[in-house]
């Protein structure tokens, strides 16, 4: 089952178009204008404990929350992923802190793939897109795919920062491909 946060005809994005990184597409054309795209896959596991210790994983924001960020649930919303509901994740350096507002776009949830993605939202450092996907092979191999679609934030001092966002995106990509691989 798929379904996308942006048919709830929500608004507040900073970005657009809204669901550019098709997670539940095994294909991926990548960025678009002006965007900068990213795609990594690796593998987690094998066999059917794993899929289902991954899957649960990424459905509950576990990518986000290992590699470091905390992850608030917004309006009624619970860490269980839902198209359409907010969160506020927050990377926190000492005493500084830095607060994302997102929603999820889109999710898909079938036998062989799970996972999400969210836009940012007006406030947010960047522009774009995040997706986290885990998908299982017919010999029980089980990967996770990050996808990615970021810009400078349209306004605000984030835009003068970006460079060093892009730093900071960068170290947080190779916690994510860590984040699931059993210790």
């Amino acid at each position: 089952m798929v379904r996308n946060g942006s048919e709830s005809g929500g608004s507040g994005f900073n970005y657009g178009p809204v669901g550019s990184t098709c997670p539940r597409d095994v294909d991926w054309a990548g960025g678009g204008s002006g965007y900068r795209g990213y795609e990594r896959t690796v593998v987690v596991g094998h066999g059917e404990v794993d899929w289902r210790r991954a899957s649960e994983a990424v459905m509950s924001w576990e990518i986000k929350r290992r590699s470091g960020f905390r992850v608030d649930p917004q309006s009624g919303a619970d860490l269980r992923v839902t198209a359409g509901a907010e969160y506020r994740i927050t990377a926190s350096f000492g005493p500084f802190a830095i607060h994302e507002p997102v929603r999820v776009v889109a999710v898909v949830d079938t036998l062989i793939r799970r996972g999400f993605a969210y836009g940012t939202l007006v406030g947010h450092p960047v522009s774009g897109e995040e997706a986290f996907i885990v998908h299982r092979s017919p010999d029980g191999t089980v990967a996770l795919t990050i996808r990615s679609l970021t810009r400078p934030s349209p306004t605000g001092v984030w835009r003068a920062l970006f460079p060093l966002l892009l730093v900071a995106q960068r170290r947080y990509r190779h916690r994510y491909l860590r984040a699931l691989i059993p210790l």
